[in-house]
């Protein structure tokens, strides 16, 4: 565990007011136009009964965000901006925006990709579900690719695009060290319509009670950018908290549209150096010895960037690694 993801925060932990409160968090690099278009959708959030605040962390954006959004106005709820200065990647974007939120007493966290299409109801049924159920820490919805941005596009009716899965909870292959969605590329046909517990809440979209901070620290800069939400929900559920699919509620997500595709540079690199590292956390020998091998194959065998991934991980580099020289 890094020294932030530790860090002491049982300063800022507060009595739980009876209005519930949340801080969604909407990380965003270079992404002016997807970020302003997902505050369109913000602005029509029902959040009645709750006290809610939009929080927008710039990661060191080139393209103008500051000055475009920094005194954004929202009709339904308060709005703040923090720029972090550099590109600190997911984990350590958002936890600018988690350690600021929970300075100032809110109960819920609400990360939230800025690639998603949200229906109003989304903030009013997490919070209500979270409420009802003080032994869940962390929560997901059922999310579904937007349309036209489905893995495969030619597949589906034009009548089926709209409710086909992305993500109905989170599968780890602990033998393999791999995860996948439950569901992914299905048409809902209400097969996944049961709230049950799961092995990882996507980071995507995912609200955590403010309590599980405070029990085992911020999510692990360290990954930068993939796997951590994996990281953060094992951690969570073996400090004794669900992990929960909730399909109470939706959102629509334009997978990939801001870190490219299945095979991308972005994804060859990180994905294969951070399977790496969690394996070697929490995996059994045998599996830590298996991923050792392939992470070898891939130097020799791999992409370019499944190469540098690969060395990087043997090499023990964390952070944006040597992706920071592409």
């Amino acid at each position: 565990m890094t020294s932030e993801t530790a860090l002491d925060v049982s300063s800022v932990f507060n009595m739980t007011k009876k209005t519930p409160s949340v801080s969604i968090i909407i990380l965003t690099t270079n992404a002016l136009a997807m970020t302003k278009e997902q505050l369109l959708d913000v602005a029509k959030l029902d959040v009645d009964g709750i006290k809610a605040e939009c929080l927008v962390v710039d990661n060191g954006s080139g393209d103008g965000t500051e000055d475009a959004i920094k005194n954004y106005k929202l009709p339904n709820m308060e709005y703040k901006f923090i720029q972090s200065g550099a590109n600190l990647g997911f984990a350590g974007g958002n936890n600018v925006g988690i350690k600021d939120a929970l300075k100032r007493g809110f109960d819920y966290i609400l990360l939230m990709n800025n690639d998603l299409v949200l229906p109003r109801d989304i903030v009013t049924k997490l919070v209500g579900y979270m409420e009802e159920g003080p032994e869940v820490g962390i929560a997901s919805p059922k999310m579904y690719f937007a349309k036209g941005y489905e893995f495969h596009k030619d597949r589906y009716k034009e009548s089926d695009k709209g409710k086909v899965f992305w993500y109905a909870g989170g599968i780890i292959d602990r033998v393999n060290v791999y995860t996948s969605h439950r569901g992914v590329d299905e048409v809902d046909r209400g097969q996944y319509d049961k709230t049950e517990e799961t092995d990882v809440a996507n980071g995507a979209c995912v609200i955590i009670r403010r309590e599980v901070f405070k029990k085992i620290g911020l999510l692990d800069h360290s990954f930068f950018l993939y796997w951590e939400d994996a990281d953060f929900s094992e951690r969570a559920k073996r400090a004794g908290y669900k992990i929960m699919y909730f399909p109470g509620t939706c959102m629509w997500h334009k997978v990939s549209a801001s870190t490219g595709g299945s095979g991308s540079p972005t994804n060859d690199y990180f994905l294969t150096r951070n399977r790496f590292y969690y394996s070697l956390r929490y995996s059994s020998l045998r599996t830590k010895f298996a991923v050792l091998r392939d992470t070898i194959r891939l130097i020799f065998m791999g992409r370019t960037w499944q190469r540098w991934g690969a060395i990087d991980a043997l090499l023990g580099r964390k952070g944006m690694g040597q992706w920071a020289k592409r």
